[in-house]
């Protein structure tokens, strides 16, 4: 059932994309479309205020229409142009920056860049004298170029922030259910983890034989811890330094005597010859390691062989536990530390996502697959900083 959340979170992910993917793609071509109708449109205008300043070189004072071809030149307030002539000599601009035209070299440039853009639109007049116009898009056009590219940047950076303050307050929601949870969790078992201390106590007073007095002490105890690393995950646990191939051992020690004969369990510490202390907060380590053995020894069916290796890499330490059970996929790396993910029929898929909490939050490490093969097994590594 969890499989299908993530799956389908995954694919509706993907989907999003898409259409926001989709939702860009239209407005950059209708955006380009409409630019280069608005381009045409502009270049008709410049054809236009040229065929108007040639019928005003060739009509006389008293032509009908000179009123009409004055008024189309000066209807032109849009368009940079430039007029040479044949040698190539500037005669007279248009809509460009007064105070930037006394600069010197500044038509010139302006030139050069509507000769890149644009070819020129030759005027000849009646004497056979010839003229050039040169022009460029005009601001606006320009600016409008850029419209889509700015729109779908703060398109972008609005979904980034909203994505962010929503996966933020997200998860400090789920931090505060997992403390929640925790606390009432250790304190529902600390009321009748209270009362058996004392029945333990009533029982030896009856004459009741040690051993079995012994054996409930232990169970007692087991509960006792785990009633402390519920009541340490609902608040900031205290972290000290601490011997981490000792404490690695002795978790998998634990489990090794509650474990059947027929898993075999190994400890490796190469090139490591002095105790190298890690701040850490037991308790809680040992339940990580606790789980990731638990969950191997699910994968082998209760036989095979799992292997743990202490590293010391310097400035930081590596902890692997590998074992030979059915493998994981590798689209489900990343998924099996998501709470509720589990491949147990009766599993709660809280284990792994407790375990990346305790050494993701609260130690600063790492936690990850770095190796699963089908029926060869998989390797979990944690990576804890000195």
């Amino acid at each position: 059932m969890s499989r299908n959340i993530y799956a389908e979170k995954n694919r509706w992910k993907w989907v999003l994309f898409v259409i926001a993917l989709s939702i860009g793609a239209v407005t950059m071509w209708y955006t380009n479309n409409f630019v280069r109708k608005l381009r045409e449109v502009e270049r008709q205008k410049v054809r236009l205020w040229a065929e108007a300043s040639k019928l005003l070189a060739n009509v006389g004072d008293n032509d009908e229409y000179l009123g009409f071809v004055f008024q189309v030149i000066r209807d032109n307030k849009t368009v940079p142009v430039i007029l040479t002539d044949a040698e190539g000599n500037i005669n007279g601009w248009n809509n460009l920056d007064t105070n930037k035209v006394q600069r010197p070299g500044y038509l010139e440039n302006e030139l050069e860049e509507m000769k890149a853009e644009q070819e020129p639109i030759e005027i000849e007049y009646l004497e056979g004298e010839r003229v050039y116009i040169y022009y460029k898009d005009s601001l606006l056009l320009q600016q409008l170029q850029w419209y889509p590219l700015v729109i779908l940047l703060v398109m972008t950076l609005f979904i980034l922030i909203a994505y962010y303050a929503f996966s933020t307050s997200r998860r400090l929601e789920q931090n505060r259910v997992w403390a929640g949870m925790a606390k009432e969790t250790a304190h529902q078992i600390g009321t009748p983890l209270s009362s058996l201390l004392g029945w333990i106590e009533i029982l030896r007073t009856q004459e009741v034989p040690e051993d079995m007095l012994g054996e409930m002490e232990k169970d007692v105890h087991r509960l006792n811890v785990i009633t402390d690393r519920f009541s340490k995950i609902g608040s900031m646990p205290t972290i000290r330094p601490e011997d981490i191939v000792a404490t690695t051992e002795s978790a998998m020690q634990y489990l090794k005597a509650r474990s059947g004969r027929k898993v075999d369990f190994e400890f490796n510490t190469p090139e490591i010859t002095e105790s190298v202390q890690v701040p850490l907060n037991v308790p809680l380590y040992e339940w990580v390691i606790e789980n990731l053995i638990r969950n191997a020894i699910d994968a082998m069916a209760g036989a095979g062989k799992i292997c743990i290796t202490v590293r010391d890499k310097g400035k930081q330490v590596q902890i692997d536990v590998q074992d030979s059970g059915k493998g994981i996929k590798s689209t489900q790396w990343k998924t099996v530390f998501n709470p509720g993910f589990t491949t147990k029929k009766r599993g709660w898929g809280l284990g792994l996502s407790l375990a990346r909490r305790i050494i993701v939050d609260y130690h600063g490490g790492r936690i990850f697959i770095v190796r699963s093969e089908k029926d060869k097994g998989t390797t979990f590594r944690i990576v804890l900083n000195k």
